[in-house]
């Protein structure tokens, strides 16, 4: 019993850097780090995940995390952990762009519905793409990609190694851009084919005055985007398994900068 209370603060040191960097992912996480899923189902699966992760993970530094020295470890776990979350974040943010993008088009927007998940309101092709983010997500093991992502991470930047470093935080903040481009590249075929639907509605409004074009634009609209929807879902996994790899390549990137690979 003596022996294994003079081991506790080593095995304590061992699970709470990991577990400190774990949590501030699956915070920072789509899906897992949504209002559904609840602060202790979180904290139990980060410290589930810091226990069956140490053979993977090198020797964590004895440090006693109530000292200021472990406060900044702490802190650095955290910003570590955040970033790496926010990294795979951005796919969501694009998928959810696009929906915005794509209702605003077809008249969509002005109907909100509540979202139990974020608790908040959103359009109606948002959450749909939202479900569909989170089928694809589970299903192309995306969540076993951020746990590898995660114990890789220990080794590129280590327990008081300063996290990462300025030119990567930049890097990651240069990325919010692609996730502009890359909505709008995907919302770019239906927002031109309803444009072209709408410059056909202006001539019909020149040959034909006293029909009601206000009232029957909006059908037309959601009834043509509604038909494009159905010839872009098809298309989504394709475009999901491009972005995740293009995140990939980011955090990558991120770790050459910190000179570890």
């Amino acid at each position: 019993m003596e022996q294994l209370i003079q081991q506790l603060p080593a095995l304590v040191a061992a699970v709470v850097w990991p577990f400190c960097r774990f949590m501030a992912t699956l915070a920072a996480a789509p899906v897992l780090g949504e209002a559904m899923i609840p602060m202790r189902a979180r904290a139990l699966i980060a410290l589930a995940l810091a226990i069956v992760a140490q053979p993977a993970l090198p020797e964590m530094p004895q440090v006693d995390p109530i000292s200021v020295p472990g406060i900044a470890a702490m802190a650095e776990q955290i910003m570590v952990g955040a970033v790496l979350g926010f990294a795979f974040h951005l796919v969501l943010a694009g998928l959810m762009v696009l929906g915005t993008l794509i209702s605003s088009q077809m008249g969509l927007s002005m109907a909100m519905l509540n979202d139990p998940v974020n608790g908040t309101q959103s359009d109606a092709m948002s959450s749909l793409l939202y479900v569909l983010f989170m089928l694809l997500f589970f299903s192309m093991d995306g969540h076993l990609v951020v746990t590898q992502v995660l114990s890789r991470s220990f080794h590129i930047w280590p327990i008081g190694s300063g996290g990462v470093d300025a030119a990567s935080l930049q890097h990651m903040a240069h990325a919010v851009g692609w996730v502009f481009a890359v909505a709008l590249m995907m919302a770019l075929p239906i927002v031109f084919a309803i444009m072209v639907v709408q410059v056909g509605m202006g001539f019909l409004s020149r040959v034909a005055p006293t029909l009601n074009l206000f009232s029957l634009g909006f059908a037309i609209y959601t009834l043509f985007g509604l038909l494009l929807v159905i010839v872009l879902v098809p298309a989504v996994p394709e475009h999901f398994s491009r972005m995740m790899a293009h995140v990939l390549d980011l955090l990558d990137s991120m770790a050459a900068r910190g000179g570890k690979v």
